[in-house]
Parts: structure tokens; C-alpha cells; sequence
């Protein structure tokens, strides 16, 4: 059983490009939100407003013949993990290309825009414009395999493409090839593209923000006067590492890893469930080895959808059994679906090793029907704790709960 420590961080999000602009605007207390005009010329979708990656250049040494296998998605979530590789002081190690590194990386799903390649073929009845690059763009798990191919890492291959749990998903994945022995250096996080198609399925759901007039004053997760989710976009990358490993370079080290669990429901395919949403809490501070009562903070999924909101809500109070100080980054940047369990767990140890946590934005009149939570409002607020909580959930009812430790 290997300790499992990051010793590299990088993200592109709406909040920005780098860790500390993006730990900054937190303090501003203002959202991402903003109106996207593509969506004024989609028939009949509602909902106006989504969250934009802010600041992302492509890279100048990204040539064409880079980027050939890359869309949007694997084009940032490359360049941020070449960023991360750097923070960790890796990029050009030998360990990345030798076996000892490994791959775990997720999205919702490929590049959308070379789709329309594979309908021309079934509904056209035309094979143009198809190669193995198109395939290769619109896979789901290209995000990953780009990275893997970029930086010609040899060891395990983990993806996944769960909605909402993919980030998150994966960096449990990679903690968990670690601390058993599989690898030593595990390159992992999540990406996601912007995508008018993405926004639809959410919109016809009814679960979207339609608030276009006002983007300030949405998402507003756990408020009674919610109207629905903002759909964003964004990659975060985390390298982790074996501790000894770490300690032995004299790698600087962010924070460690400490507990993980994922379940699934088993019962509906879009509706939560509160009960299994518990137990995934409750596993992963049974897999820290700690009680519940060290915990300090907890990042909260936070949609602002009502179903969501209440199911989590009350499955935290229910796994705690106390006033917990909860919110969620979602209030500020959307939800960038593949990419939200990472970006949240870079921003999360951020806010740990600042002993300061973000406030939810937009909660003016907290539901009744969310479990009784001390929801921090209004401003930031100052926690020193040596654990907190990060959590994620997905359709399908898929769970994911994640532990990490102040390093010190």
C-alpha cells in the first residue's frame, strides 16, 4: 500500500490557464457565465449561456502534424498535462517514456465536429473526408490516447468516458495504480470541449439555466429559486507519484492523495440516488483509513439542477452527521462535464493549502428540501483542515468520492 502524493497541477477553465489565476478569480466572486450565440441559431434549445476556457493558446510547437489526431478536447487536454509535466519537473524524464508512467485520463466523449465525417458515410452514402485521424479525433478516449502518444508513455492505459465522473474517475484510477504497485507516475484528469450538441441534451431534459438575460445570476446550486445547469468547458491535469519516489527527486509535493470509492446506483439512469451517494462518501473515508470528523471542507458536485442538488445534499448530511462546510466551483465556471473532477480537485487543494474555500455563488435562499449543511455563502471563507472531501457524480449513476491530505 503506496502513498500517493501530486506533485504537478495545470489546468485550462473558464476561471483561466494557470492554477494561481484561477485560484484568484475564485476571490473575485464573480462567475463564468456568458451568452454563446451559436446556440441562437439551434431550434428550439432554451438555454443561451454556457462557460468559456479562458485564455487557452494553442501552443506554438503544436505543428499541424501534432494536432493531427487532436480536436479541440485532446489538443487542450495535451498541451495542460505537458504544462503539469513541467510544474512536476518530468517533462523530458525518461520515466514518462520507460514503462514507470502511466495514462488515466477521461471526457464525455471525442471531438463532436468530425462526426459529421461518419454521417456522410451512413446517411450520405459517400466515404470523403473519412481517414483513421477522424476516427482517432472523435473516439472517446482520444483525450487520453493523444497524451499517451505525445509523450510516448509505455505503461498502463486507464480512460474513461463517464459524463461527469470521467475526470474524477480517473485520477481514483490512477491513485489506485499507484498504491498498488502497478505504477509509479500516473498522468491523469479530464477534458471537455465545448459542444452545442452537449448543451441540447441537457436542454431537452429541461435541466438547463435559461436565465439569458442575467448570466451573473446562474448556476445557483442548493437555492430554492434555481432554474438549471450551465454547460462549460475546460481540461485539468494531475501528475501523481509514488511518495518515496517524490521525496527521492525532490519533487515538490501539493498534496496526497488518501481515499478513493466509486459505485453505481443501479436504479435510474439520470436520477440520483442518495442513498448510494452516501455509501460512495462513506467507502472512500473507510479507504483514507481516518473518521469522518477530520474532514474540514467538502467540494461539492453542485449542478444546480433540483434533483441533483437534493440527492447530494442530503447524502453528505447523511455521511457526516454534522454541519459540514460545502460548496461547489460549479457556481462559478458551469459544468465542464469530463473535465469538472479534475479542474474541482486542482482548485480544491489550491483552496486546502491557502486554508481558504470558496463561497457558492448566486445562494440567496438555501432549499429546504437540501440537507442541513453549513453551505458557505457570501464571501470565502478560512478553514485550516488537514483532509477534504471532492465528489462527482454522473449519469448512468455513476459515484465517485475523493480524499486528499494537506502535505506537510
Amino acid at each position: 500500500m503506496r502513498r500517493v502524493v501530486v506533485t504537478g497541477m495545470s489546468l485550462a477553465s473558464p476561471l483561466g490557464c494557470s492554477v494561481n489565476s484561477a485560484f484568484e478569480r475564485l476571490k473575485t466572486y464573480k462567475n463564468c457565465v456568458e451568452t454563446w450565440n451559436v446556440l441562437d441559431e439551434i431550434k428550439n434549445m432554451h438555454t443561451r449561456l454556457v462557460t468559456k476556457v479562458n485564455g487557452f493558446q494553442i501552443p506554438e510547437h503544436f505543428t499541424r502534424k501534432v494536432t493531427r489526431t487532436m480536436g479541440p478536447v485532446s489538443v487542450m487536454a495535451v498541451a495542460v498535462s505537458e504544462e503539469a509535466l513541467k510544474d512536476a519537473g518530468l517533462l523530458g524524464n525518461e520515466i514518462i517514456s520507460n514503462g514507470q508512467t502511466g495514462v488515466a485520463y477521461g471526457s464525455s466523449s471525442g471531438s463532436m465536429g468530425t462526426i459529421k465525417d461518419f454521417y456522410a458515410v451512413e446517411f450520405g452514402k459517400e466515404l470523403k473526408g473519412l481517414n483513421s485521424g477522424s476516427y482517432i479525433k472523435m473516439m472517446s478516449h482520444t483525450a487520453g490516447v493523444n497524451i499517451s502518444l505525445y509523450f510516448k508513455t509505455k505503461g498502463r492505459f486507464l480512460t474513461s468516458s463517464t459524463a461527469c465522473t470521467s475526470g474524477s474517475l480517473s485520477i481514483g484510477m490512477g491513485y489506485e495504480s499507484i498504491k498498488y504497485g502497478m505504477q509509479d507516475i500516473m498522468i491523469v484528469g479530464g477534458a471537455e470541449e465545448l459542444c452545442a450538441s452537449h448543451i441540447g441534451v441537457f436542454d431537452t431534459l429541461y435541466a438547463t439555466s435559461q436565465k439569458n438575460d442575467t448570466p451573473d445570476l446562474t448556476p445557483s446550486p442548493f437555492d430554492k429559486d434555481r432554474d438549471g445547469l450551465v454547460i462549460g468547458e475546460g481540461a485539468g491535469t494531475l501528475i501523481l507519484e509514488e511518495y518515496e519516489h517524490a521525496k527521492a527527486r525532490g519533487a515538490k509535493i501539493y498534496a496526497e492523495i488518501v481515499g478513493f470509492a466509486t459505485n453505481t446506483d443501479g436504479n435510474h439512469i439520470t436520477s440520483p440516488n442518495s442513498e448510494t451517494m452516501q455509501i460512495v462518501m462513506e467507502k472512500a473515508i473507510e479507504n483514507a483509513n481516518i473518521s469522518s470528523n477530520d474532514i474540514g471542507y467538502v467540494n461539492a458536485h453542485g449542478t444546480g439542477t433540483k434533483n441533483g442538488d437534493i440527492a447530494e445534499t442530503n447524502a453528505t448530511e447523511g455521511a457526516f452527521k454534522r454541519q459540514i462546510p460545502i460548496s461547489t466551483i460549479k457556481s462559478y465556471t458551469g459544468h465542464t462535464l469530463g473535465a469538472c473532477g479534475a479542474i474541482e480537485a486542482i482548485l480544491s487543494i489550491e483552496m486546502m493549502n491557502n486554508n481558504w474555500f470558496s463561497p457558492n455563488l448566486n445562494l440567496k435562499n438555501i432549499d429546504p428540501e437540501c440537507g442541513n449543511l453549513d453551505y458557505i455563502v457570501n464571501s470565502g471563507r478560512k478553514i485550516d483542515t488537514e483532509y477534504i472531501m471532492t465528489n462527482n457524480f454522473a449519469f448512468g449513476g455513476i459515484n465517485t468520492s475523493l480524499i486528499i491530505k494537506k502535505y506537510n
